[in-house]
């Protein structure tokens, strides 16, 4: 017989760059030893087998350009290999990047899978990507949808577009556009609602309701399309809230079609037969000034067909 390769992973030494500078160490760990449970690479820190410069450091020590990291060998799953369904959905959101640089990725994500797994959810659209990609150095998503949320999704590549973008959005400074079907005839025409949101957990569902202990939720409301039993609305979020265009639509009496949540059941019943199989909320449009270059950007996501069936159905229905 043959000798057996040694499988055994060797120690590895890493240097790090401007871009890994100033994330805790315990951060950095678990994003390189992807697969490798939380609590393993908490025990390899406290017995001192990963070292940061040649001696110990603590998990909260936060790393330098030019640190010197040291992985101790540690048996991973193959890429890919615990979760197979995981890659194989990662090969499917492949099909539908929008746009891809050094530094990002722009997702049109499809409904029905969540941004991250949790819940009961094996993977998500972010577990799906890096199984895909096992030798992706870095994937971690800007911001959040809905898991019946489609449209477009940002992911970072890289640490400090990650940083730039979560700086944007906190200053408000990224414009995202949802295209929503609402209950009814919107008669407001365009408006600003802002209501003060806050999560709580009812009948042990988590559920967000308005409450003046909440935080400040903004959105500008635009009507496409006014029909008599629904309305298009394009709508630009200034903050970004749980459920916050869901609640606020609700509140100001044109639930979302589709919302199980905080929706119009005998409305939703109406709108499964015009064959909407999901909540109508679509992320059309994303964009920002590049903090590199000062340009515009501006990435934008088709209407889903069975949405833009739903509407056909509407028209030729109600029209």
């Amino acid at each position: 017989m043959p000798p057996v390769a040694d499988q055994r992973p060797a120690v590895q030494f890493v240097t790090l760059g401007e871009d890994e500078a100033g994330q805790r160490l315990d951060n950095f760990l678990l994003a390189r030893l992807k697969g490798v449970p939380k609590s393993h690479v908490y025990r390899l820190l406290r017995k001192g087998e990963v070292r940061v410069n040649k001696g110990r450091a603590k998990p909260d020590y936060r790393l330098q350009a030019g640190d010197e990291v040291r992985l101790p060998p540690v048996r991973r799953p193959e890429p890919g290999a615990p979760t197979g369904r995981g890659r194989s959905a990662g090969l499917e959101l492949e099909g539908r990047i929008l746009h891809e640089d050094t530094r990002l990725i722009v997702l049109d994500k499809p409904s029905g899978i969540a941004v991250h797994g949790g819940s009961g959810l094996s993977h998500g659209v972010i577990e799906a990507l890096r199984a895909a990609r096992p030798d992706a150095p870095y994937l971690e998503l800007v911001h959040r949808l809905d898991r019946e949320t489609s449209g477009c999704l940002l992911i970072a590549k890289r640490r400090s577009m990650l940083r730039a973008l979560h700086e944007l959005l906190r200053e408000g400074r990224v414009e995202k556009r949802y295209l929503a079907l609402v209950k009814g005839r919107w008669e407001a025409g365009q408006v600003r609602l802002e209501d003060r949101l806050r999560k709580t957990v009812r009948g042990g569902e988590r559920v967000v309701t308005v409450d003046e202990t909440g935080k400040t939720a903004a959105s500008i409301f635009r009507p496409v399309e006014i029909g008599s039993a629904a309305s298009l609305l394009e709508v630009r979020i200034m903050t970004g809230r749980t459920h916050q265009i869901r609640v606020q639509a609700a509140e100001a009496g044109h639930p979302l079609a589709g919302d199980e949540r905080y929706g119009d059941r005998d409305y939703n019943r109406k709108m499964r037969e015009l064959g909407l199989q999901r909540l109508f909320l679509h992320s059309a449009s994303v964009g920002w000034e590049d903090p590199v270059s000062g340009e515009w950007k501006m990435y934008s996501a088709p209407l889903p067909e069975d949405l833009r069936e739903v509407l056909s159905r509407l028209e030729s229905h109600h029209g």
